[in-house]
């Protein structure tokens, strides 16, 4: 058992979670809580990318499972990155030296189903991103006319200074909003009309995303140069990433699809046929000769029938049958016709019975009663090893 879970918590897994499990967690709250998307969450994503560093790493994983967050901090591990650049590092962001010579990369995430990782397609996706201003050509206005700004007095950023008591000052400082911090700015009558002075203008770009066969979920497709322009900065990249939706019948495994079939208990014994719509839209005929029997929860495979290989969509991965049988409900063979039944099939093995056992009846199982049961017994394992833990701390 763990000593703690709220690193779990944060990126809503268990603690019994896969790596692939909390890596697909985490892309998915690092981009909802993103500065970008949400600036008021910027506690949460610097939350959440602390317990990603953490749990994405076996050894400090394993030390905080033991110990806890006090762990983590003790073994001088953890929160040693910035939450920007385990993000970076996740979507594949440049570093410091990257971000400042070039503009922002821009992170957008595209749902996706199944049949379009499986057949390929083209989605066309919308987004609003800023360019150099054509009319002004990014200068904000008429060359050689920029003035020093007069609220700031050239320095971009205005100082405040408050009395709060006696004797007691307090001073505030602050980007100016008249120059955007650039110290300068051009007279209302040299100012550009269009951008009204912000060198760049906001407008609508239509990206088309290209999903080709056997992309992976959380895969990224990168658009380099489509983000956001500055004056003086080279534009950063636009990386769509993949979202797999979750498919009514087909679960996906790598490059495998798995697939449930049910079958009556005479088709489990007799032999069956059934059909199986494909995600391209053809029909398999599967079936078992009469004598191959097929037990619940047995696993058979086709090849050559799962998802298509990326880059290489010929060769495709395998069709994993996983079969459930399903048993007749009780009574379903009057009493009489039992021993016919019995006579056709393999011959049930005696048991010796003597006078001193004793015959009991088979009853149906409470599982409200059997949950609380085990709700209880857990608790009272935990409670049993915080005191543990205690001990050994006095």
């Amino acid at each position: 058992m763990v000593r703690e879970t709220g690193y779990y918590d944060l990126l809503g897994v268990s603690p019994t979670a896969s790596p692939e499990e909390i890596k697909k967690a985490y892309r998915k709250l690092a981009l909802k809580y993103h500065p970008d998307k949400n600036p008021s969450e910027g506690e949460k994503f610097k939350s959440i990318s602390q317990a990603y560093e953490v749990l994405s790493d076996a050894k400090k994983r394993d030390l905080y499972d033991q110990g806890g967050e006090q762990a983590i901090k003790d073994g001088g591990v953890g929160g040693g990155s910035s939450p920007m650049d385990i993000f970076n590092m996740f979507f594949g962001g440049g570093g410091q030296m990257h971000r400042e010579r070039r503009g922002k990369n821009v992170v957008h995430q595209l749902s996706v189903t199944l049949e379009e990782m499986y057949n390929g397609a083209t989605r066309k996706l919308g987004l609003q991103k800023n360019v150099i201003c054509a009319k002004c050509d990014g200068h904000g206005g008429k060359k050689g006319t920029l003035e020093k700004c007069s609220t700031c007095k050239g320095r971009g950023v205005k100082v405040q200074v408050l009395q709060i008591g006696p004797g007691m000052i307090q001073q505030t400082q602050s980007v100016c909003s008249d120059c955007q911090g650039q110290g300068e700015k051009f007279s209302s009558k040299d100012r550009c009309k269009k951008c009204n002075g912000h060198k760049v203008e906001r407008t609508k770009k239509i990206l088309e995303v290209h999903i080709d066969k056997g992309m992976k979920d959380g895969q990224k497709i990168t658009f380099h140069g489509e983000g956001d322009q500055e004056p003086s900065l080279e534009p950063g990249d636009v990386a769509i990433v993949l979202d797999q939706k979750d498919h009514p019948i087909f679960q996906r495994q790598g490059d495998d699809l798995t697939i449930k079939i049910k079958l009556k208990l005479v088709e489990a014994l007799c032999g069956f046929k059934k059909t199986v719509e494909t995600l391209d839209n053809r029909t398999l005929i599967i079936n078992s000769e009469p004598g191959e029997v097929i037990k619940h929860n047995d696993v058979k495979c086709v090849q050559n029938e799962g998802m298509p290989i990326y880059k290489d969509p010929c060769v495709k991965g395998q069709l994993i049958l996983r079969f459930e049988v399903e048993f007749p409900d009780k009574h379903w063979l009057p009493e009489h016709l039992m021993f016919q039944l019995e006579r056709l099939l393999p011959s049930r093995e005696d048991v010796m019975i003597t006078d001193d056992m004793e015959e009991v009846d088979l009853g149906e199982v409470d599982e409200k009663s059997q949950e609380k049961q085990y709700s209880r017994e857990a608790y009272e394992e935990d409670d049993s090893s915080r005191a543990g833990v205690q001990c050994q701390t006095q």
